[in-house]
């Protein structure tokens, strides 16, 4: 290819998505042992945004790709958890696509739950006690933030000490060095990719906390003295907005890395990698530019 294609990835149950403008690509170690063969899923894309021009207009562009890696993060996990989990007698577990679905609506809910309504109601419980709080629509939606900051750093630390999510991060570190190897311009091998970071400035890491902040300052526009189902209600309708903001702050800050600034504003999200990647061993890596190899390969040339 002439020039490089931006592509980028997610780590899912012992292995990684790599996904780039037209295909789509997981590569997962059978049974999650390091010694066993790798399985690939491989399926061309056309983007969102090729066949509805209009989401590529600004800020509504990242909604889209928002939605778009959601659903096809959605099918890796799927294609991973079955090739990943085998029962004691060595046969595959399948997990059906309603048993999928239902499981991320639960997670779904459980995430807008923790990080948008137990904030905001915790919030609203501390201005019924102190009155200002209530009063100043930026003291509430600024203590709003505080909590959802303390919860969301919360959570990521703490399902960092579960073993299975330990597996999962040390697939993201494979994912950001197989990543950082192909924009570095070496051959795809486990040898050049492994001394690159495991830290990656268009990490989702980054984007989530990118958001979290980014929401703290729009909710201030919403008055204090709403009642709680208007205050919850807002904050629903106004993520598709946080959330194309978020995208653009990402995409512009990962060209502008040599900004004295821009660096400064990216690295608390860059600080927060360091939980949620592990240094990665060389099977993991296999499996990671195993997965960008593919999805390269199905690129037009």
């Amino acid at each position: 290819m002439s020039e490089k294609v931006q592509i980028g990835g997610q780590a899912v149950l012992e292995g990684v998505m790599m996904r780039s403008p037209h295909a789509f690509t997981v590569a997962v170690r059978k049974g999650g042992k390091p010694d066993a063969g790798i399985a690939i899923f491989r399926q061309t894309i056309r983007p969102i945004g090729e066949r509805f021009p209009f989401l590529k207009t600004r800020i509504v562009r990242g909604s889209a790709a928002l939605f778009e890696a959601m659903w096809l993060g959605i099918r890796a996990l799927n294609f991973s958890a079955n090739e990943a989990l085998e029962s004691e007698d060595g046969k595959k577990e399948e997990i059906g696509p309603l048993a999928m679905a239902g499981t991320m609506i639960v997670a779904l809910a459980f995430s807008l739950g923790l990080f948008l309504a137990l904030p905001l109601l915790l919030t609203s419980l501390l201005g019924s006690q102190y009155a200002a709080v209530n009063r100043h629509s930026i003291l509430f939606n600024l203590t709003d933030g505080a909590f959802r900051v303390v919860l969301f750093l919360g959570y990521v630390s703490g399902i960092s000490y579960m073993k299975d999510i330990r597996r999962v991060f040390e697939y993201h570190g494979a994912e950001h060095k197989a990543i950082a190897a192909y924009e570095a311009g070496v051959e795809l091998t486990v040898e050049n990719a492994r001394p690159y970071s495991r830290i990656h400035p268009r990490c989702g890491t980054s984007f989530l906390l990118t958001v979290v902040v980014i929401s703290i300052a729009l909710f201030s526009l919403v008055p204090g003295s709403w009642p709680f189902w208007a205050k919850a209600a807002s904050r629903i309708v106004l993520l598709p907005v946080i959330a194309g903001l978020g995208y653009e702050f990402i995409k512009y800050s990962a060209k502008q890395c040599d900004n004295p600034l821009i660096r400064k504003l990216m690295q608390p999200g860059l600080w927060l990698q360091r939980l949620t990647t592990r240094e990665p061993s060389d099977d993991q890596i296999e499996v990671a530019i195993t997965a960008m190899r593919e999805a390269l390969a199905m690129e037009p040339r």
